[in-house]
């Protein structure tokens, strides 16, 4: 006991409180590491192991709060006075955290998307991998990638933001967006025909990836004001400085928009090909000559 009085310089009662609290770290911890071990023994599916992870973390949060906490404070009366007067000073201090915690709660308690969902909040898009006290991770979609295909990179969002910016759920209401494929023949091209051949090209590739659309738009109506009246693919037509455009609209899952367009265009490109009378559009510069007038011959 002379070791912790004289080496250490503490109290007895101070001694006994760091003791305490050592043995309730121990066993937390150890606690921790054997369900942990459980978890990932028993528990084959990932997202929910990730779940269950996410629980342990939290409960093993509060207990050391509720454990420790009481080992160090016993006035409860210094310690209201203390948050009294500390209280105006960590609110300001401690703004962000304050927000990114009540965004947490806003997530956990709305859930305006959950780890897997695709989602975009202000300018960055990506698909959720991670949520936790004051921030949530992505890995990011789009910016120097087309078709909104992932670029690899990890983007960390704190969770004040889903409380100051748009926040986009690509699977919210139901798992399908619009997409379409803008596609340009010239004047000349016969463009009935085409609109004839882009329409059974989008029935027979992409009418497929609507299947269930229906069903999902129907249970999302119970929750949000959704109405569509036409599920199917079709083509619009409309006419540029170039060309007739001719737009295949349709229902896609968000992470099969690149490879329903790569499919897409390559039945487009092999059909056109056949089609002497229809050709793509792309910029020309076309040149006039005047005729010369008489007087100027010779």
């Amino acid at each position: 006991m002379r070791f912790w009085e004289h080496y250490i310089n503490i109290s007895p009662e101070s001694r006994d409180k760091f003791i305490l609290t050592i043995a309730i770290l121990l066993i937390l911890i150890l606690s921790r590491i054997l369900i942990s071990r459980t978890i990932t023994r028993y528990v084959t599916e990932a997202r929910r192991e990730y779940r269950y992870r996410r629980i342990l973390v939290y409960t093993f949060t509060m207990l050391l709060i509720l454990l420790i906490g009481p080992v160090w404070i016993r006035d409860v009366q210094s310690v209201s006075t203390f948050l009294g007067l500390a209280s105006a000073g960590l609110a300001i201090a401690m703004h962000d955290t304050i927000a990114n915690v009540t965004g947490w709660l806003f997530i956990v308690w709305r859930k305006p998307f959950k780890v897997g969902d695709r989602i975009q909040i202000g300018e960055t898009a990506g698909d959720v991998i991670d949520i936790r006290l004051f921030q949530f991770s992505l890995v990011e979609i789009g910016n120097w990638v087309d078709a909104d295909q992932s670029t690899g990179r990890i983007v960390h969002v704190p969770n004040s933001k889903v409380l100051r910016e748009p926040l986009s759920n690509y699977h919210i209401g139901f798992a399908y967006i619009w997409n379409e494929i803008p596609v340009l023949i010239t004047f000349e091209s016969d463009w009935q025909k085409a609109k004839t051949i882009l329409t059974e090209i989008s029935r027979d590739s992409v009418e497929h990836l609507s299947e269930g659309a229906r069903e999902q738009i129907r249970k999302a109506a119970e929750k949000f004001l959704i109405f569509y009246g036409t599920l199917t693919p079709i083509v619009y037509t409309s006419v540029k400085e170039s060309g007739v455009l001719l737009t295949i609209r349709y229902f896609v899952d968000p992470r099969q928009r690149r490879s329903s367009e790569q499919h897409v265009w390559e039945a487009i490109l092999r059909a056109f090909s056949k089609e002497p009378d229809i050709s793509l559009a792309y910029p020309t510069t076309r040149f006039y000559k005047h005729p010369e007038p008489p007087s100027c011959r010779t």
